[in-house]
């Protein structure tokens, strides 16, 4: 008797491990579709896992997917698994054949984040979508402009709370399409969750890199906050491994899933991966995947789009990597574009020499406010990653709280730069990047506006130096000022009404006076006024050469400065400092 239920026994156990076998490849791809989103639960007559429910039991999967069993079955459950693989192949940019094969497989394997690639609200706007050429990231877009009109209750998303007591957000903290409401978001570092690899300093100061590159394309700002109550954090972050941090949510060692996160909510990172600080060369680089747990916290998808920072699979860091042009528009489209007024414009004019001995002329734009001051590189019609930066680190000997004005005069004889700030002005010494304390002619500085610059006294709202007209144009008020620096006086006829010497091309349309900004653009060849978050473009010779009605120095129509120049945005002070090392 004991022998015959000990042979049933071993003929079960046989049945049951050829038909795990049989079905290897088919039962962990459906796992993985299911863990991330593309076979939904309660769909087909089979059971399937949930996202949630994938975090419940242990279903982590091997680390190497076999294949195996046909998909060609009819039933309702096989179209499923074969239409739900299609669609990962579709976006994983892989031939769409409803077939496990070794390149899906590969693509199944890749080192990615825990975060599900579907989620049901994101395909709720499908229907609306279908008919577009749009991207993923456009579809997301679609979603949150379909939702900014109807009112949302904040649910979690994949992840539960660090702690499950945790207090529950309003609805009113945020709109739109999963986004916070406030733009200062407060994060800490897990005490009890701290990098078995790395140092504390390190991990923060990772961190503190990680938020302020989303702080540099948005009206967002992060700020590190170590005393509040822990309801009142935003983003709290944490490493552990296997079951962690009272996450329901379990890591599944080295290779794999390494950091999930969920949308208004917190960041957990595998602590059996080998996280390195950037540009280490091996391991996996902390500062990528913290930028990409980030994103989704503040409410973006996965986009299956090469170089987006949000893509569900790791890739090697490249060096000196930055959020790029498409995900810098899908976060923008949850919380707008930077705005703001800027008390100083200008190009900075540089001579460098080719190899070959030829003298070039290179340059940028810079913006400055409030002590601060961005480089914009016209080449790429963006700022430069890492601004701003404090005035007085990059250029030194100027007032700590920046300046007036800014003026160039750059020709054949001369080859001046001076700042402006109250009464008086300061020149630069562009060679040794400091200002002159004593110029070669043997003039002190500072120097009152009025002693260098007769009939001009302080302050002055703004200036710039025009090279076709040899003149430096003072704003004051309402006035501007013609200084003729051929023979160092002011022009005659000044002072005069802006509205006289700049004339509005559309009746009304004028900033009138108290300018915060004008610039001769040597990318566009011509004057651009600014004031708050306006500007007007004068007039340029092309302009007046296709449209002979055009006035002489006229302000064409006003546009928004954030429709011109782009990601122009503040940092926290707490993350001035914070540059990649």
């Amino acid at each position: 008797m004991l022998v015959a239920i000990r042979l049933i026994f071993i003929l079960r156990t046989f049945i049951f491990i050829s038909a795990e076998k049989i079905f290897h490849s088919r039962d962990h791809s459906d796992r993985f579709l299911s863990k991330y989103g593309f076979i939904k639960a309660g769909d087909g007559d089979e059971p399937q896992i949930s996202a949630e429910a994938a975090g419940e039991t242990d279903v982590s999967l091997p680390l190497d997917l076999q294949e195996g069993g046909s998909t060609s079955g009819s039933s309702s459950a096989d179209l499923q698994f074969i239409t739900a693989l299609k669609e990962f192949q579709r976006v994983s940019g892989l031939p769409v054949s409803g077939v496990f094969d070794d390149a899906t497989k590969a693509a199944m394997n890749k080192p990615r984040c825990g975060v599900p690639d579907q989620d049901e609200e994101l395909d709720s706007t499908k229907q609306d979508t279908a008919e577009s050429n749009s991207t993923s990231t456009h579809n997301h877009t679609d979603a949150v402009n379909a939702s900014e009109t109807q009112p949302h209750e904040r649910k979690k998303r994949h992840l539960a709370a660090l702690l499950k007591s945790r207090k529950k957000r309003d609805a009113s903290e945020w709109t739109g399409y999963m986004a916070f409401s406030k733009s200062l978001l407060k994060w800490r570092l897990m005490g009890e969750g701290y990098s078995s690899q790395l140092s504390i300093d390190e991990q923060k100061y990772i961190f503190r890199l990680a938020f302020r590159m989303w702080s540099e394309v948005s009206p967002l700002q992060f700020v590190e906050d170590v005393h509040s109550p822990l309801e009142d954090i935003d983003i709290r972050l944490g490493f552990g491994t296997g079951r962690h941090l009272g996450c329901s949510q379990r890591f599944d060692g080295a290779g794999r899933e390494f950091a999930h996160a969920w949308f208004l909510g917190d960041i957990h990172f595998d602590d059996d991966e080998h996280f390195t600080v950037p540009n280490m060369g091996n391991g996996i680089s902390l500062l990528k995947v913290a930028v990409h747990e980030i994103g989704h916290v503040l409410g973006l998808p996965h986009i299956y789009r090469p170089g987006s920072i949000m893509q569900p699979s790791y890739l090697p860091q490249d060096g000196g990597f930055e959020i790029d042009w498409m995900d810098r528009k899908s976060i923008q489209s949850l919380y707008g574009v930077c705005k703001g007024h800027f008390s100083t414009v200008f190009d900075w004019i540089r001579k460098e020499q080719t190899p070959y001995g030829e003298v070039v002329v290179r340059f940028n734009t810079y913006f400055m406010r409030d002590g601060l001051y961005w480089l914009y590189e016209n080449r790429n019609n963006r700022t430069r990653y890492g601004d701003p930066v404090a005035v007085q680190v990059g250029w030194h000997g100027l007032p700590s709280s920046g300046v007036d004005a800014y003026v160039h005069v750059w020709n054949r004889k001369t080859d001046a730069v001076y700042f402006f700030k109250g009464v008086q002005y300061w020149r630069y010494d562009s060679e040794n990047d400091q200002v002159f304390s004593e110029d070669a002619d043997g003039r002190s500085y500072p120097r009152l506006i009025s002693e260098g610059f007769p009939g001009v006294s302080g302050p002055v709202d703004t200036a710039y130096y025009d090279r076709r007209d040899a003149h430096i144009y003072f704003f004051k008020g309402s006035q501007v000022f013609r200084f003729d620096v051929r023979v160092n006086r002011l022009a005659s006829s000044s002072p005069q009404n802006i509205s006289e010497v700049f004339p509005a091309v559309v009746p009304g349309n004028h900033p009138v006076g108290n300018l915060d900004a004008a610039y001769f653009s040597y990318t566009h060849n011509t004057v651009f006024l600014l004031k708050g978050a306006w500007y007007w473009r004068v007039v340029s010779g092309r302009d007046r050469r296709r449209s002979a009605s055009l006035p002489l120095n006229g302000l064409l129509p006003r546009r928004n400065v954030d429709e011109q120049w782009f990601d122009i945005c503040d940092v926290h002070g707490s993350s001035l400092r914070t540059a990649r090392r």
